[in-house]
């Protein structure tokens, strides 16, 4: 049984718009040219060098026209963050939606970028993709999984994408470190950093405010996508992200209000930990029932997704990388092993 999260935020704030969530704290929504139609970002107040006001932004939006024009008038006279510097950008994780803007924003105040360090590296090793051929190793990948030849002929003109979606990286940054404490205007913020969605996420706690900053590790609707990718074909990401619950969970109390980066500010922190944690034990048990029999990664959708997956692209890559990250979680335990064909097709079958 789902349990009940509370949301206290009747409205939400219109693009260009700020709503207050907590003292010195302001929600800002972003538009996305995707399925996922929007990302929330954050500002809080903080202190410049010179000793004025500024925000510490979390968090960016995809490079588009729409976001560069909602932040403008966000910062424009008149806007929210009118007449007061950014101070810092803090970006929990490297994908475009939350890293896309950052360069743009550190370039236009002149400010530091703050992310992990394996966040911030992964970041710049994807962006030196664009430009080039799909590797063979990735075509190797998704014929392992079953792609067909239209699927792998898609992935090839499709390859190189993730840097056309982010303003270049400042060439430096400020790393953040996993439990150290960082003041932010009056108060301190705790980095949490969890992993299996990304590899090394940052969440932000404020005790004093009771506020999580939860990016895409905590959200309160849908569940982050956690997924094995070719640069690595035996990670055990889920691994990762079921550990990472657990940790989230033993770091931060249960009254906090929670911030994500999709859908809306809610309540019920540790209710939602247990419904990600138990939501992943039953795609692991109805994958283990499939794999009574040899199954390819694409044919054990049905077992693990409720709508049909095959005719989106993006959405047939995040299924095949999700279908592997719970196949590798079982190998890992020993449970499936795997043979592959004289076609490099891998079919998976529980031991």
């Amino acid at each position: 049984m789902k349990a009940e999260l509370t949301y206290p935020f009747e409205q939400r704030p219109a693009v260009g718009q700020t709503i207050e969530v907590a003292p010195g704290v302001l929600w800002i929504r972003m538009p996305m040219p995707f399925r996922l139609d929007h990302i929330n970002v954050w500002a809080i107040r903080d202190q410049a060098a010179d000793g004025r006001d500024g925000w510490a932004i979390v968090d960016t939006g995809v490079q588009t026209m729409d976001t560069t024009s909602a932040w403008r008038t966000l910062f424009g006279d008149g806007g929210s963050l009118a007449h007061a510097p950014v101070t810092r950008v803090l970006v929990p994780h490297m994908h475009p939606d939350h890293v896309g803007m950052a360069g743009w924003i550190t370039r236009r105040f002149e400010c530091r970028l703050w992310m992990t360090r394996l966040e911030y590296l992964t970041c710049r090793v994807l962006s030196a993709d664009t430009g080039r051929e799909a590797p063979e190793d990735g075509v190797r990948f998704y014929r392992r999984a079953g792609w067909s030849s239209d699927d792998i002929e898609t992935y090839q003109a499709r390859f190189g994408g993730f840097g056309k979606m982010i303003h270049a990286l400042p060439d430096s940054y400020r790393r953040l470190y996993d439990g150290e404490r960082l003041r932010i205007g009056p108060n301190d913020w705790q980095v949490v950093v969890g992993h299996g969605h990304s590899p090394e996420h940052a969440c932000l706690y404020c005790p004093a405010l009771g506020v999580l900053i939860s990016g895409d590790q905590v959200l309160p609707r849908i569940s982050s996508n956690v997924s094995v990718f070719p640069t690595e074909p035996d990670a055990d990401p889920l691994g990762d992200w079921i550990e990472s619950i657990a940790t989230v969970g033993r770091a931060v109390p249960d009254d906090v209000l929670v911030l994500p980066a999709h859908n809306d500010p809610f309540r019920g922190l540790h209710a939602r930990l247990a419904d990600l944690a138990a939501d992943h034990d039953g795609a692991l048990d109805r994958l283990r029932d499939v794999l009574a029999e040899p199954k390819r990664a694409i044919d054990v959708f049905g077992a693990l997704f409720a709508r049909p997956i095959k005719s989106d692209p993006t959405l047939l890559g995040l299924a095949t990388g999700e279908a592997l990250a719970h196949i590798n979680r079982l190998v890992r335990q020993g449970e499936v092993r795997a043979e592959l064909d004289r076609d490099g097709v891998a079919w998976y079958r529980r031991t």
